[in-house]
């Protein structure tokens, strides 16, 4: 297996986790996950990961309408701790060494963030989990998502998500929607395409970080995605390249 990425950071959707059930989180996606992991870190790719709180924040939000802005994005941070255990313990249940670390403070079930701390693991062949977002409220994990793969030197951001690219329109209510292979950043600024919020994306046009975003409830797609075997996905590139 030739791989094009020795580093990688995955971002996954809370929402994804739902799989048919309508809330919490899917046992079934999550052992898909977990062997999809495993299967890029078993050929020697360092691997980290974000992923978000939608599944089990979005499922409360009707509770919250009028609550503070702060303290609901302080509630989407523990969300992402929720699932990012989940999915710790999922990969570890398949031999793989993890370790989970925090943005915010909570050492009986994570470490905090520290960044040379983080790449260490990564050198010594350890996923690494970043949960609870930036640790600050108005980001979203997208935000944490690009800041962190820029910190720890990543060679891509792979977006996972329920589709399989980026298309000029939406692929759910317009059947003649076209896919992306290859796309420029300005471009999807241009088209006003939903890729990633402008905030995380600014912060990958800036460090020109490549971007792709493809399916990963289907599987191999992962694989296929870090060996380019296969046009998978749509690569978000930047003019100098």
């Amino acid at each position: 297996m030739a791989n094009q990425y020795k580093r990688i950071l995955l971002k996954l959707s809370g929402e994804a986790l739902l799989g048919e059930q309508g809330h919490g989180i899917d046992g079934d996606i999550l052992n898909l996950y977990a062997n999809e992991i495993k299967a890029i870190h078993d050929e020697g790719i360092e691997v980290s990961i974000v992923i978000g709180g939608g599944n089990i924040f979005r499922g409360v939000k009707g509770a919250t309408e009028g609550m503070d802005r702060v303290q609901g994005d302080y509630m989407g941070m523990l969300a992402t701790m929720i699932n990012s255990m989940a999915l710790q313990d999922a990969m570890e249940r398949k031999g793989a060494q993890t370790r989970l670390m925090s943005a915010i403070r909570m050492e009986e079930i994570a470490e905090p963030y520290i960044r040379r701390k983080a790449v260490r693991h990564l050198e010594k062949g350890r996923i690494v989990m970043f949960g609870a977002g930036t640790g600050n409220p108005y980001f979203t994990t997208d935000t944490a998502a690009s800041l962190r793969a820029i910190e720890i030197e990543c060679d891509v951001i792979l977006k996972g998500t329920r589709v399989d690219g980026i298309y000029d329109s939406d692929p759910e209510k317009n059947p003649d929607a076209k896919r992306y292979s290859t796309i420029t950043g300005d471009e999807v600024l241009d088209k006003r395409l939903d890729v990633m919020d402008l905030t995380a994306f600014t912060l990958c046009r800036e460090n020109k970080t490549p971007i792709i975003v493809f399916n990963m409830n289907v599987p191999q797609n992962l694989k296929k995605v870090v060996c380019s075997t296969e046009d998978v996905g749509t690569r978000v590139v930047w003019d100098e390249e």
